[in-house]
């Protein structure tokens, strides 16, 4: 008999960056919100069931309007997990944070984004990267 496997290739079109920062999760948000001018809201934790392997709880925070939408996203498991890589994206576990900017940023692009972010005297690091590129980039599909 033969077997068939079905390859499925995501496009992701948003841009990602990760960022350092030993804030936690509500205080970050609200100096984004601050900062840039926007209404991130803690929304429902994102739950990934991963079969008899456990499971990862992720912080979600959202600020949509008609013309774009930006998350902030904790990239390690709220919960404690049996998981060796309890991380959203393990391709880059050492970022605390993935701020995913979708349709477009307005007045506000990406590179100015990242200048905007690395003022930040509570962001030690900002990185932006090509979701594209990451090994699970399923993940950050919502």
């Amino acid at each position: 008999m033969k077997t068939l496997t079905l390859d499925v290739e995501y496009d992701c079109e948003f841009d990602l960056f990760g960022l350092v920062s030993s804030t936690r999760e509500h205080t970050l948000a609200w100096i984004l919100n601050r900062t840039l001018n926007l209404r991130l809201v803690k929304q429902q934790d994102l739950i990934y069931d991963l079969f008899n392997k456990g499971r990862l709880v992720i912080s979600n925070y959202l600020y949509a309007t008609e013309h774009f939408t930006l998350r902030l996203l904790r990239n390690r498991s709220v919960d404690p997990s049996p998981l060796k890589k309890p991380f959203l994206a393990p391709d880059i576990k050492e970022y605390d944070y993935l701020l995913q900017v979708s349709n477009g940023t307005g007045a506000l692009t990406p590179e100015e984004l990242l200048v905007q972010l690395t003022a930040l005297p509570e962001v030690q690091l900002v990185s932006q990267f090509d979701p594209n590129d990451l090994k699970f980039k399923e993940n950050l599909l919502f």
